[in-house]
């Protein structure tokens, strides 16, 4: 083949074309000055409760919550254990019963755990009908029933809602006379435990211990107010001189202390990185940021879900309340301003409870407005913030819980603790303390932060258990 004259003139026009004819960008990146960020770290929350709550300074390390006396009256939840489909209440358990709360005996809670029969419900069934006799002990196992009464003027009112670790009928253990004051129906498949009069009657013949008990939870043990807090005597409304009552404010002898919690962790940076790597940022400082800001988060969880002070765990079981269809409606909401109406402060939600919640209110065709919060728009619900908390986890079945509190000791609320004034404090409540240089050339910082939480007076915190997300 011949290669002409033009062919050849034309491979070098071409080649002209796409020769260089200036410095090339990725030479001359070498010669600039890379704008840089700060490092960047996914795990940086909003961290609102924090910066929501009042903040008391706990010195000495420790925080008593002093309360007046109050009358227990054993509402907690019963557990259960679970065999297949066997359900058997755990006889300790039992305790939890008003009539039998304190009762200890080792061979009689058995015999009335063993006494116990299983029963299940669908959706819609009764399984107490008002004005029927009451001669049963009823414990929720699993699922949901609702409670309804008769009005004032005959119309037909909602009670509540009662949950799995729930019970009603423990009437029943004092007084064998009585009938329903409610209808009690399945709202979702239930699966309950139940003993009769009869059947605990057959245990009470045989044991005197439990007679004693019977016989000191029918006496009265105290005069109580509505809050179940011993009464204060006083006299309103009299004219002459009558004889006035005296009266005193009793104190709990034992009141709860709360002692600070403590994060930490050992910061460690080779010297060689801090003396040569420090333009344009400072590599100990980034490094201490982004170990601060994890330490927060650790602190913020742990105010939430720790099994000693976190405020999920310590909300009374009072102020626990089931969602009425599973979602999170605007009448649940409605239901946790009921429970903390003194001055509510703020709900705590996972984003997906909230956004479950706005789904709600669109089908129910309202739009509540936000409110500014320090310059931040949030979404509320009458006039109470709702903050966004991935910290109130979403479970393995798509349910989350929602927080309504009341927060600083002037209110009898909610209130952070923390010691501010520690040796080498670096932010309020956190210290970093420099822990010496290794052999191997590596400085070490020891990071600490110290805080826990107090639930001033139960109704401080209200929780909204169970809410779908899905």
């Amino acid at each position: 083949m011949t290669v002409t004259e033009s062919d050849t003139s034309a491979a070098g026009s071409q080649g002209a074309e796409h020769s260089q004819l200036s410095l090339g960008r990725a030479a001359a990146r070498n010669l600039a000055t890379t704008t840089k960020s700060v490092p960047q770290m996914q795990g940086i929350s909003s961290r609102w409760l924090l910066k929501m709550l009042q903040w008391t300074q706990v010195n000495g390390g420790a925080y008593r919550v002093n309360r007046r006396l109050s009358y227990a009256v054993g509402d907690g939840r019963v557990t259960f254990e679970k065999t297949g489909t066997d359900v058997k209440v755990i006889p300790a358990e039992l305790g939890e019963l008003p009539p039998l709360k304190g009762y200890e005996d080792e061979e009689v809670l058995p015999e009335l755990a063993r006494r116990f029969t299983q029963h299940e419900y669908e959706p819609g069934q009764v399984l107490v009908e008002f004005g029927s006799p009451a001669d049963t002990v009823y414990l929720i196992a699993h699922g949901k029933i609702s409670k309804t009464g008769t009005g004032e003027y005959g119309d037909e009112t909602a009670l509540g809602v009662l949950k799995g670790g729930d019970y009603f009928g423990a009437q029943v253990l004092t007084s064998a006379d009585g009938i329903w004051e409610f209808t009690a129906k399945a709202v979702t498949t239930v699966t309950v435990l139940t003993l009769s009069r009869q059947a605990f009657e057959q245990v009470l013949e045989q044991s005197e211990s439990l007679q004693a008990q019977i016989s000191e939870a029918t006496s009265e043990s105290g005069k109580a107010n509505n809050f179940g807090e011993a009464e204060i005597d006083i006299s309103s409304g009299h004219d002459g001189e009558p004889l006035l009552p005296g009266t005193f404010v009793d104190y709990e002898t034992k009141p709860r202390e709360y002692e600070l919690s403590v994060a930490q962790t050992v910061l460690r940076v080779h010297s060689r990185v801090a003396d040569l790597y420090n333009n344009p940022m400072d590599q100990i400082e980034q490094q201490l940021r982004l170990t601060i800001e994890a330490l927060r988060e650790r602190q913020e969880y742990e105010m939430i879900n720790n099994k000693e002070f976190g405020l999920l765990h310590n909300a009374d079981f009072a102020q626990r309340v089931p969602t009425r269809t599973g979602p999170p409606t605007p009448d649940d909401f409605d239901e946790l301003l009921s429970l903390v109406w003194k001055e509510p402060g703020f709900f705590l939600a996972h984003p997906k409870a909230i956004a479950a919640f706005a789904r709600e209110c669109s089908k129910a065709g309202i739009y509540p407005t936000g409110v500014d919060v320090g310059g931040h728009k949030v979404p509320a619900w009458r006039g109470v913030p709702i903050f966004p908390c991935n910290k109130l986890e979403v479970s393995g079945t798509r349910t989350s819980n929602v927080l309504l509190m009341r927060t600083g000791e002037q209110n009898q609320g909610v209130v952070g603790l923390r010691q501010i004034g520690l040796p080498d404090e670096y932010e309020p409540g956190l210290n970093v303390r420099f822990m010496g240089i290794s052999e191997q050339a590596i400085i070490s910082y020891l990071v600490s932060t110290y805080y826990s939480a107090a639930v001033l007076v139960p109704d401080a915190i209200a929780v909204l258990e169970g809410a779908q997300v899905g």
